[in-house]
């Protein structure tokens, strides 16, 4: 015991919130928090703009286009983060993630919207990938597992109470009063991270001379982010010209996308490549249950919309709480069965979902799903980031986070794409239309299994 005692003070003595790492432990909080608060705030908001701009029919460009544009700025921020230390493209988002929020609040016309929403993506992939830069950077290994659980935690508050204020002020105010209201809001933690650079010069490592990593071009970036935005225009309507966009899109895909990832990826190669891999599939299956469960308790098992916000509640909970005990084992139980874990967790969230379809049981069955999964990325996101950072040549960790980022917007594209295309034809073939629930969620299976299969192939040597 008293030798124990030593070690432990140790450790609370150099722990996030020491002399050493207090300052940039508080500042990485404070940007979570409060970008995390805008864009869960944005998304009530939105409808309302596009209506008052008569725009409901270009809807879903702007609401998809904030995904699109971050996989340009995680290509952006990532390459700057290796350059000069990941500081300066933190504080450059944050500027920008303000700049556009006024250039919403001020649109006169649903093109100008998109605009900013689009540049909005753009500033927070240039923000998420800088915070997982800066981790890698920042903390020595043993922290970095409490340090992403602290940023999963920092979402919590945002994800309780951010939708409802903005519904709140929009319906009472204006939805440009929300938008101005975030502007401000975020002002501060650029401000803050815009006063810690001042006298660094960023600490990025050196290069080796032998990385086979090259650094993809931001023409590539804005091509595949393009592709993404029109893929996702696409799979919203079935005649003619949504199908066109469709194959635009995916043409791009197909042709550039491969180009800003690991090689070896599509075939995950063990490493970094079937890291980002999994990173793709886990986003796909979570984020298409986060957009089918609650359709389906909407419109068919008939669930007050109180329930389902309840449902999104505890999913936010869940994933912070696992994300808190991955934390915890980092010393007890490797990575990659964290991951094959979290896998294993999806699987049975979707075949809840699956159930949740049936008329004999409760509908809260459906529900629960949301939680299961989000325990499972609690664990899962946090271990592949970490192994992410572990598989990064020196000097190279802003490429490995750019290429998470690719992947896991590429992974909710694909996914939600490829389960839509069934909902949509499955519609019509059950009775009140389960039979396209039944399809999408069945689709679903295939990439939540394969993630666990393939948990192995990230392991660190």
């Amino acid at each position: 015991m008293a030798e124990q005692a030593p070690a432990r003070a140790e450790a609370a003595a150099d722990g996030l919130f020491s002399r050493t790492y207090a300052a940039a432990t508080a500042s990485f909080a404070g940007v979570m928090f409060l970008t995390g608060f805008a864009a869960l705030a944005v998304v009530p908001t939105l409808p309302v703009a596009a209506q008052d701009l008569d725009g409901v029919s270009l809807y879903p460009m702007v609401a998809g286009c904030f995904v699109a544009a971050s996989l340009l700025g995680g290509v952006l921020g990532g390459g700057w983060a290796d350059r000069a230390g990941a500081r300066r493209p933190l504080a450059a988002g944050l500027v920008l993630a303000v700049v556009t929020l006024l250039v919403s609040a001020t649109s006169t016309s649903i093109w100008q919207l998109a605009a900013g929403r689009f540049l909005d993506g753009v500033a927070g992939g240039m923000v998420a990938v800088s915070i997982n830069t800066a981790i890698g950077q920042a903390y020595p290994d043993r922290l970095r597992p409490r340090a992403l659980a602290l940023m999963s935690t920092c979402w919590i508050v945002p994800s309780l109470a951010g939708p409802p204020l903005a519904g709140l002020v929009a319906a009472w105010w204006s939805w440009r009063a929300v938008f101005f209201g975030l502007a401000a809001l975020t002002l501060l933690p650029a401000l803050a991270v815009v006063a810690m650079l001042r006298g660094r010069s960023g600490q990025a490592a050196p290069e080796p001379p032998d990385a086979r990593t090259p650094r993809p071009a931001l023409l590539v970036a804005a091509a595949v982010s393009a592709g993404a935005a029109l893929a996702q225009y696409g799979i919203s309507g079935w005649d003619l010209r949504h199908l066109v966009c469709t194959a635009a899109g995916l043409a791009l895909l197909a042709v550039f996308a491969a180009r800003l990832l690991p090689p070896g990826t599509w075939r995950a190669a063990r490493g970094l490549p079937a890291t980002v891999l999994l990173r793709g599939l886990a986003s796909g299956v979570y984020f298409t249950l986060e957009a089918f469960v609650p359709l389906l308790l909407d419109t068919v098992r008939r669930v007050p919309a109180a329930v389902t916000g309840l449902a999104f509640t505890g999913a936010a909970i869940a994933w912070a709480g696992a994300s808190w005990v991955q934390g915890r084992l980092h010393e007890r139980c490797p990575r990659h069965r964290l991951v094959a874990a979290g896998a294993l967790l999806l699987a049975a969230a979707v075949a809840l979902a699956t159930a949740g379809t049936l008329p004999a049981l409760p509908a809260l069955t459906a529900a629960s799903a949301m939680l299961l999964a989000a325990v499972g990325m609690g664990l899962l996101v946090p271990s592949l980031t970490l192994l992410s950072l572990s598989h990064s040549p020196p000097g190279r960790q802003g490429y490995a986070s750019s290429a998470m980022q690719t992947t896991q917007n590429l992974g909710q594209i694909t996914v939600m794409g490829l389960a839509s295309a069934l909902f949509h034809a499955g519609l019509g073939a059950g009775a009140i239309g389960l039979a396209g629930y039944v399809a999408a969620f069945g689709l679903l299976l295939v990439p939540s299994v394969l993630a666990a299969l393939l948990a192995a192939r990230a392991r660190t040597v």
